[in-house]
């Protein structure tokens, strides 16, 4: 079986120094992880050698310092340099999920036409770390996957018309509950759908380091001297938030920022990391990954959702055994923000809530 990934290469040209070299991103994003240059190239599978040519071909390109090396201290970035690792993190926050999809798209285009081709499982779902995780190791033992992220309204309608054998979708757990239940009613209302939980996990406002703006609830979010930054409007995350905001009775309108959006997490928490804004909403482990402050407001269960056609495909019955194993499960819990106690209970859909 094929496996295709496509990732983003971004450059910068001049006039005087032409195209800034693609591998120069890439070594400062080495050099802030392994804290030195000898560290990174040897990361990078490139002499230490070249690694300076392509530092010194960069400084060149910008006239300034790219790199601050003490000896025996290793290296630090400089602020330009630190600017186009930020700027990276959001190219990649903004794209990955998209690209994914569009990788697993075309593996699955080239599976139809090949002889050994075999059918792809086909999940639609709303992006997130535990799905991906249960995606990967489905791939990487060798189950045939056509994956496509897109909102939770957008996967649960692709169940509804038959374009897809299971969707991931995510429901607050509490007093949002009903109000979500309410609005998959139209697509999940036969009586042969089953949910498969996979994890819960925590949303909640993403401020900067030390939270020196002081927001600890969503009401702080209308002061003037506050920017937002929002999920995009038909995203499950956004619907949750606005139905948090209505149960407080607080405006949209009074939230600066409030239309402005991300298409992920990750890019909500590359926006404030990058000091483009105040707050954000969203999921707990982006927010740790660019080190800043999470204030928790929300858990919530995130499932697949299938028919019970779906358990007689061998692609299913893998992924429940992977849901059961231990492995799988250290693996999610060790995602700030993410619990798998309940990764694959199954439930039929008319009882998965009650209690709840």
């Amino acid at each position: 079986m094929k496996k295709i990934s496509v990732k983003p290469v971004w450059t910068i040209h001049s006039d005087e120094h032409g195209a800034l070299s693609p591998r120069l991103i890439e070594l400062l994003a080495e050099v802030h992880r392994a804290g030195s240059l000898l560290g990174a190239c040897q990361q990078l599978g490139i002499s230490y050698r070249h690694g300076w040519d392509v530092i010194r071909g960069g400084e060149a390109h910008f006239n300034t310092t790219l790199l601050h090396m003490e000896r025996g201290k290793g290296s630090t970035l400089s602020p330009l340099a630190e600017k186009l690792i930020w700027a990276n993190h959001r190219i990649l926050a903004r794209l990955q999920p998209i690209l994914d999809s569009l990788a697993s798209e075309l593996t699955a285009e080239i599976a139809k036409v090949s002889q050994s081709g075999e059918r792809a499982f086909r999940i639609h779902a709303s992006y997130g770390f535990s799905i991906e995780k249960l995606i990967e190791r489905l791939v990487d033992e060798g189950s045939q996957i056509e994956r496509r992220y897109a909102s939770s309204t957008a996967a649960a309608a692709a169940l509804h018309d038959g374009h897809c054998d299971a969707c991931g979708i995510h429901i607050p757990i509490g007093s949002q509950q009903a109000r979500a239940l309410e609005h998959y009613a139209q697509w999940f209302n036969d009586d042969d759908l089953f949910v498969v939980d996979i994890a819960t996990r925590r949303q909640g406002l993403m401020v900067a380091p030390g939270n020196p703006k002081k927001i600890y609830d969503l009401t702080d979010l209308t002061r003037r001297d506050v920017k937002f930054i929002n999920r995009a409007s038909d995203s499950g995350t956004r619907f949750l938030l606005e139905g948090l905001l209505n149960e407080r009775q607080i405006a949209e309108t009074d939230i600066h920022g409030f239309e402005q959006s991300e298409a992920t997490h990750a890019g909500v928490a590359a926006y404030v990391a990058s000091e483009l804004a105040d707050a954000g909403f969203g999921l707990e482990r982006p927010a740790r990954y660019f080190q800043l402050d999470f204030i928790s407001m929300v858990n919530e269960r995130y499932f697949l959702v299938c028919r019970s056609a779906a358990f007689d495909d061998p692609v299913m019955k893998k992924l429940l055994a992977i849901l059961a194993d231990p492995a799988f499960k250290t693996s999610v819990n060790a995602l700030p923000g993410y619990d798998s106690r309940g990764s694959g209970v199954v439930t039929p859909w008319a009882e998965a809530f009650i209690d709840r």
